[in-house]
């Protein structure tokens, strides 16, 4: 017998998924416990890979659609199993994986089994690894190893928005300016060309520029451009002959991670530019029918993502997606984690009202 009862309370059944530890590559049993509840579901076809499990309906409609959502946590800190806490106004739920992103799990798991003749077909997605590094991320092993399951007009990430509609996300880029000069004794500094000096140009541009706000599918993304490491010289005596700043900049899903990388080389031009990482954005596809529907049903504030999450996934394989889930993103990982059930009843009913007829 399953531990976990989709008949159960949401509030229940989101604390039975919590307290079923699952920190990133321990997802095992998890993902056996959500297999063997799918299964009972006579209208689902089931897939696993790994520790990632599929469910889709195979109802012959007109479009498809997928909700997803990671089942693996950050660690552990003292906080399972987890706690209901009655407030005045509230109850809430504490423990690991709450906000990110069990009680998202606990909302998709519940309609997966619930839901056996949806308007249109659903691929319900949990899966592993999103914690950790990206090359080990469930989904996109799944998106290399079953395709065929990622189809779709349009996609749901259960990532926590406090129930908002929370469009596409900012894509990502992570540059270092690089410099170089001679060695020498600091008490002898002309007889070198200091690194460190070498950036106060480079700083000079990050002060002067104006991060844009662009508007997407009718969303204002806010663009930033920012140094977040500086390091240089090898002791307190020597003038530093390298230096380097790293820079992020968080781009709109208007442009591409190449272009965004063309527009940091002509910024910094004059500068040795090095890229050290990079992340497409994603379009909200707000326009399309499928999501002015699902904003419609929802009846949540839309707004943009300015953080990066794997909807930027489903964007690089053509189908738009938007992140709305239980749980406000400020709390994920920190060791007072929590969701009000108010965020978990919502995003149940808003999915419920949308997947409906």
């Amino acid at each position: 017998m399953s531990a976990l009862d989709p008949t159960q309370t949401l509030v229940e059944l989101t604390m039975a998924i919590c307290d079923i530890e699952s920190v990133s590559s321990n997802e095992a049993k998890l993902a056996d416990e959500i297999e063997q509840v799918l299964t009972t579901a006579s209208h689902l076809s089931i897939t696993r890979d790994g520790n990632a499990v599929v469910a889709r309906t195979n109802l012959n409609r007109d479009t498809r659609v997928i909700i997803a959502g990671h089942i693996d946590t950050v660690p552990v800190a003292d906080n399972l199993p987890s706690k209901l806490h009655h407030f005045e106004r509230e109850q809430v739920i504490f423990g690991r994986g709450s906000v990110d992103m069990k009680g998202g799990i606990a909302v998709m798991l519940k309609l997966a089994v619930e839901l056996q003749q949806p308007k249109f077909d659903v691929t319900w997605v949990f899966y592993d690894n999103e914690e950790v590094a990206a090359d080990l991320n469930g989904l996109g092993r799944l998106s290399r190893n079953h395709p065929e399951l990622l189809t779709g007009e349009f996609a749901v990430l259960c990532e926590p928005t406090s129930a908002m509609v929370e469009g596409g996300c900012n894509g990502t880029v992570r540059v270092e300016v690089r410099t170089v000069g001679v060695k020498a004794h600091s008490a002898r500094p002309w007889m070198g060309k200091n690194a460190i000096h070498a950036l106060a140009h480079s700083l000079k541009i990050l002060n002067d520029y104006q991060p844009a706000t662009i508007t997407v599918d009718g969303l204002a993304y806010k663009e930033s451009l920012s140094a977040v490491l500086v390091s240089g010289g090898i002791a307190t005596n020597v003038i530093p002959d390298a230096a380097v700043l790293t820079v992020n900049y968080r781009f709109a899903p208007d442009k591409s991670a190449a272009e965004a990388i063309a527009h940091l080389e002509i910024l910094f031009k004059g500068f040795e530019v090095v890229v050290t990482d990079q992340a497409e954005g994603a379009k909200p596809g707000l326009n399309l029918p499928v999501a002015l529907d699902f904003i419609a049903a929802i009846g949540a504030e839309v707004r943009p993502k300015y953080g990066w999450t794997d909807v930027a996934r489903f964007s690089a394989m053509g189908i738009p997606a938007v992140n709305y889930g239980p749980g406000d993103p400020s709390l994920a990982h920190a060791d007072n984690e929590n969701v009000p059930v108010g965020h978990l009843v919502d995003t149940e009913a808003g999915l419920r009202a949308w997947l409906s007829h």
